[in-house]
């Protein structure tokens, strides 16, 4: 009984020193994964005009939000079964269904330059560049779509008009942050 108790253990404590380094190699490279194999966190956006945000998974938690935009950037911090938990460029927490939430990327310009005058803008350019010339000059609190961004520009369009953004300049791409 003693031998098979020690060789029990032995093969538990084998078993944790294993998973603690394939977690601890997963953490050094920053890529955790939620339930779905996707990365956690990362950023959507809302894919219907009136979306309910709830204070818990499920249908049977309150609304405690509701979103009526369709666009609107959210980051996933959790996942739980086809539940998603987001957070706004506001910090709102809540919970969505993934049926409502969209792969595609918008971003809204500088939410955090709202009250601080109506002379404040985020500039649109024509090229990834900060001397390249102005396409639009973007209030903070505009959301825009975002086609792609090479971890310092993203190329994004706002009410039809193109051009790159600064990527520091919104909340919808992490800093760094590069894809097509």
């Amino acid at each position: 009984m003693r031998i098979a108790t020690f060789t029990t253990l032995l093969i538990l404590c084998s078993s944790l020193v294993a998973g603690l380094s394939i977690s601890d190699s997963a953490s050094a490279q920053g890529a955790a994964k939620g339930a779905s194999g996707l990365p956690l966190p990362r950023f959507v956006s809302l894919k219907s005009r009136k979306v309910n945000i709830r204070i818990g998974p499920s249908t049977d938690y309150a609304v405690s939000w509701m979103y009526m935009k369709a666009g609107t950037p959210m980051e996933i911090i959790q996942e739980y079964d086809n539940w998603r938990r987001v957070r706004d460029a506001e910090g709102t927490e809540g919970w969505v269904n993934q049926a409502l939430l969209s792969g595609e990327r918008t971003a809204i310009a500088a939410p955090w330059m709202r009250d601080k005058g109506k002379d404040v803008y985020v500039n649109l350019r024509r090229d990834p560049q900060t001397t390249a010339s102005l396409v639009a000059k973007l209030e903070p609190g505009v959301v825009i779509k975002i086609n792609e961004c090479n971890g310092d520009w993203c190329h994004a369009e706002a009410e039809g008009t193109k051009g790159w953004v600064a990527q520091g300049e919104i909340w919808g791409a992490y800093p760094g942050e590069a894809f097509k």
